[in-house]
């Protein structure tokens, strides 16, 4: 089964196949509506054969279905039918939370993602919970305002690397996860990480696309060069082996 994944972003729009190397994309921006997007995904996969679409959304899920409209993209898109408009089956997800899933090691993980906005998950023994952290108080604002792309721009690099590391001291205290995941396109503008946490990467989310589809007992398994990239302060709890997710309601199903 071929699976086409779509990661769908404030700035652009990403995709891959199974087996494909590469990334396409298109730009996005603040007027994408679901219908400019599904047009500029069939015109570059025009050709492409595919069975299934994994699509990472930029705003709350329930049920496999946006549940608000992006805060960065245009509107309509919760009452889209997204499988009509591809005419194939579609899991939908929170695009942070398919990230987090293809980051994920075993143990209890919080993913935040530093892109146009900040993107966030929490996974716990294998269970995948989408979240919107990003939208909470935080000084005059909210947390998304500060360390997310308007933030950098705003405070400059330096002052943004200790908004960074200060929001996500708060949310690890909060939440005491055995490690915390950085990932989204700003992370590389970080000078180092803060501590317990490793980088994560922008092409995970495909990993994550292609784990909605997958039926293989494995997932929680890693290369050791990928596990050697976490810098840690507190010891991990024993992995355990994960299988795909059922559906996309976010449940990472113990292996029998």
């Amino acid at each position: 089964m071929k699976v086409l994944v779509i990661d769908i972003g404030g700035t652009y729009v990403k995709m891959r196949t199974t087996g494909q190397r590469t990334t396409c994309k298109f730009p996005s921006g603040p007027a994408m509506t679901p219908q400019q997007m599904v047009s500029g995904v069939r015109k570059i996969t025009r050709g492409r054969r595919y069975n299934v679409l994994s699509i990472g959304y930029p705003g709350p899920v329930l049920r496999g279905k946006p549940s608000a409209d992006p805060y960065n993209l245009g509107p309509g898109w919760v009452a889209f039918d997204f499988q009509t408009a591809f005419g194939r089956p579609v899991k939908l997800i929170n695009d942070a939370a398919m990230q987090a899933l293809g980051s994920y090691n075993g143990g209890t993980m919080l993913f935040l993602g530093l892109g146009t906005g900040l993107g966030s998950a929490f996974i716990v023994d294998g269970k995948l919970a989408p979240m919107e952290l990003g939208h909470l108080p935080y000084k005059k604002r909210t947390f998304e305002h500060y360390v997310g792309a308007r933030g950098l721009k705003t405070f400059g690099r330096k002052r943004w690397r200790r908004n960074v590391a200060d929001v996500v001291s708060r949310l690890t205290a909060a939440l005491q996860p055995d490690e915390v995941v950085i990932g989204g396109g700003n992370v590389k503008k970080l000078k180092t990480l803060p501590p317990g946490c490793r980088s994560g990467d922008n092409a995970k989310a495909f990993l994550g696309g292609f784990r909605l589809w997958e039926t293989s007992p494995a997932l929680g398994k890693r290369k050791d060069h990928d596990r050697g990239k976490a810098h840690r302060t507190t010891p991990r709890k024993p992995r355990r082996e994960t299988t795909g997710m059922e559906g996309s309601g976010g449940s990472l199903q113990k292996a029998a």
